[in-house]
C-alpha cells in the first residue's frame, strides 16, 4: 500500500498494561495513549497507531460475553478507518476471548492480532515490549496491497497463531501458549517468517465484514473423571436453562458405557441440549465411533468435536447458540471449520 497502514491498539487490561510506581513498587495502568513516547522503538515501524482502552481495565478473570461484545464493536466501529487492529487482554482467558472474536466476525479481510504478556510493560525483563511491537508489525505487515493476515491471530513469544487454535499451556514461562493442532501462521526471529500456505483467504473480497454478536452463555464444561457419579451427571444436565454442554472425554473420545451415562445423557441430547465431544488431551481429535465406549456417544446425537480445543468448543457453542438453528443445522455448522477452528 502506498500510505503507511492504520493501526488500533484496543487496550482491556491485563498485565501488559501495568507498570511499577517505582515511589511505591505498586503496578498501576499504563496509559496507552503515550505509547510512542513510552516505547520509542515503535517509530521504527512504518505505520500509524492509535489507541482505544476500556474506561475501566479489566482482568482477565473477569472477562465475559458483554466484554467480548464491547472488544467487537471496537473493531466494527472502526474496521473502515484502520488497516489492522492488536488487542491487549490478559493472558488468561485470551484463547476464550480471540476464539469468541473469531466467529464474530464472517468475512474478516483484516488481521486482528490478539497479544499481552507474562510481566507488566514497565518490568525490567518484561516480554511485553517484543510481544507489543512485533504484533503491531504483524498486522502492518501488506503485500500487493493486501494484509498478509486476514484473520484472527495470537501472537505470544516469537509465534503468531491461529487464535482459534490455541490453549495457554504455562503460567510461568514466557511462552504461554500452544497450539497442539495447528502450526504457527509465523514466527519471528531475525526475519518474520509468514507460512503462508496456513493462512486463511477470504473467499470472495467484495464480501462486506458481517458483525454477529448474539451470543447465547447458557453453557457448561463437564470434564469426565474415573469414579464420576450418576448424581453429579444428573444433576449437571438438569441446570436451569442449560442449552449446551462441551462434554470433555478421554482419548479420541471415549466415555463410560455404563446404561446410566448413556441413559442421561441420550435423555439431555431428546430433550433439545447440545452435547458436543472433545477430547481432553492437549494434542490429537476426537473420532467418534472409533472404540465401542464412544459408539454409543454417536448412536445418541453427540456432536462430534474433532480436534477443537475446549476453549474454542465454548466460543462456536455461543455463537451458534446465538444464531437460532434447528437441531441439524447445528450439528452440521458445528462439525464443519467456519474460521479454520478445526480440521
Amino acid at each position: 500500500m502506498t500510505t503507511q497502514p492504520k493501526i488500533l491498539i484496543v487496550y482491556t487490561g491485563g498485565t501488559i498494561g501495568m507498570v511499577k510506581d517505582y515511589n511505591t513498587g505498586a503496578l498501576k495502568a499504563f496509559d496507552f495513549s503515550q505509547i510512542s513516547s513510552k516505547i520509542p522503538e515503535l517509530q521504527q515501524l512504518n505505520c500509524e497507531i492509535s489507541t482505544i482502552s476500556f474506561d475501566e481495565p479489566i482482568d482477565s478473570s473477569n472477562m465475559n460475553v458483554s466484554y467480548y461484545i464491547q472488544i467487537a464493536e471496537i473493531i466494527s466501529d472502526n474496521y473502515d478507518k484502520f488497516d489492522g487492529f492488536v488487542v491487549l487482554t490478559g493472558s488468561d482467558t485470551m484463547s476464550y476471548t480471540s476464539s469468541a472474536i473469531s466467529f464474530m466476525f464472517e468475512n474478516l479481510q483484516k488481521p486482528v492480532i490478539f497479544t499481552g504478556s507474562q510481566l507488566p510493560i514497565g518490568d525490567l525483563r518484561t516480554d511485553a515490549k517484543e510481544n507489543l511491537i512485533t504484533s503491531i508489525q504483524v498486522a502492518s505487515t501488506y503485500e500487493n496491497g493486501k494484509p498478509i493476515i486476514q484473520e484472527v491471530g495470537l501472537y505470544f513469544e516469537y509465534k503468531l497463531y491461529r487464535a482459534n487454535r490455541t490453549t495457554k499451556i504455562n503460567a510461568e514461562q514466557f511462552e504461554a501458549f500452544a497450539s497442539m493442532n495447528y502450526p504457527p501462521l509465523a514466527e519471528s526471529g531475525v526475519h518474520l517468517n509468514f507460512n503462508h500456505h496456513l493462512l486463511l483467504k477470504p473467499n470472495k473480497e467484495e464480501k462486506k465484514l458481517v458483525f454477529r454478536k448474539k451470543l447465547d452463555n447458557h453453557v457448561a464444561i463437564l470434564k469426565l473423571f474415573p469414579g464420576i457419579t450418576e448424581s453429579v451427571v444428573r444433576s449437571f444436565i438438569n441446570i436451569p436453562e442449560l442449552k449446551g454442554i462441551i462434554l470433555e472425554t478421554y482419548g479420541s473420545g471415549n466415555a463410560p458405557t455404563e446404561k446410566w451415562f448413556v441413559d442421561l445423557l441420550e435423555d439431555a441430547v431428546k430433550r433439545g441440549i447440545y452435547i458436543v465431544n472433545v477430547t481432553q488431551c492437549t494434542g490429537g481429535s476426537v473420532i467418534l465411533g472409533h472404540y465401542e465406549t464412544s459408539s454409543e456417544l454417536k448412536r445418541i446425537g453427540i456432536v462430534d468435536g474433532k480436534d477443537i480445543t475446549t476453549e474454542t468448543a465454548v466460543a462456536k457453542m455461543m455463537y451458534l447458540l446465538g444464531e437460532k438453528l434447528s437441531k441439524e443445522e447445528f450439528k452440521c455448522y458445528f462439525e464443519k471449520s467456519l474460521r479454520g477452528e478445526m480440521a
